[in-house]
């Protein structure tokens, strides 16, 4: 696997009557970029009530997800389409577990969080219907924390280390989404791994309901 593109955003409105305020999600690509436990340097994190922090510093989608996408809408998809920052190689997101690591270059991830797709998406794809159908396809990217911050450049190789937690992203993204449903031993398993804090304080309140 390597790395096949950095993407980063500044602050801009989306040429979208679905969604006005500033955001992020439009990037371009960058050869080099440091990164630190809060996130590419450079980059621009519009709403930090859902997105950015240290447990979704980084946001990773990969190629195969994106030559998915590409078949299925017909049209070509660009790495950094879906706001991501950093585009790897030879891997399917849905495939990934929380607690897992990605070593890039001398950068480690840990996996931590799915991605929810919101309005924002919605409109960067000018489709109003996005939100489902991103839902409905199952390759959500994945949200990271920095193990071990440092530089990136475009082709750096990239390892992934399975970090023993079965809770797939696939997993923890219907469940966050569904959270209500979830009965008591879902929701302990669910807490057992490293998961992000947004989707822990979530799923950690409904425990408290039971």
């Amino acid at each position: 696997m390597k790395l096949v593109s950095i993407n980063i955003g500044q602050s801009g409105i989306l040429e979208s009557s679905l969604y006005q305020k500033p955001t992020g999600i439009q990037k371009r690509s960058v050869p080099t970029a440091q990164v630190s436990s809060l996130g590419v340097a450079g980059d621009y994190v519009a709403d930090q009530k859902y997105h950015g922090g240290p447990d979704q510093a980084v946001y990773v989608y990969t190629m195969p997800d994106y030559d998915w996408w590409t078949a299925t809408l017909e049209t070509p998809i660009a790495p950094g389409t879906f706001g991501e920052n950093l585009t790897i190689s030879q891997l399917e997101s849905a495939t990934l577990c929380v607690g897992d690591r990605l070593q890039i270059g001398a950068l480690v991830l840990e996996v931590a969080a799915p991605r929810i797709p919101c309005v924002t998406l919605a409109a960067q794809m000018s489709d109003p219907q996005f939100v489902k159908r991103f839902k409905s396809a199952e390759r959500p990217g994945a949200y990271c924390r920095v193990i071990t911050p440092a530089g990136v450049q475009t082709g750096d190789a990239v390892t992934l280390e399975r970090g023993g937690f079965d809770v797939t992203l696939t997993e923890l993204s219907t469940s966050w989404i569904g959270y209500a449903k979830l009965e008591r031993s879902q929701l302990e398993r669910l807490l057992a791994a490293p998961i992000a804090v947004r989707v822990r304080a979530v799923l950690t309140e409904r425990l408290g309901q039971l």
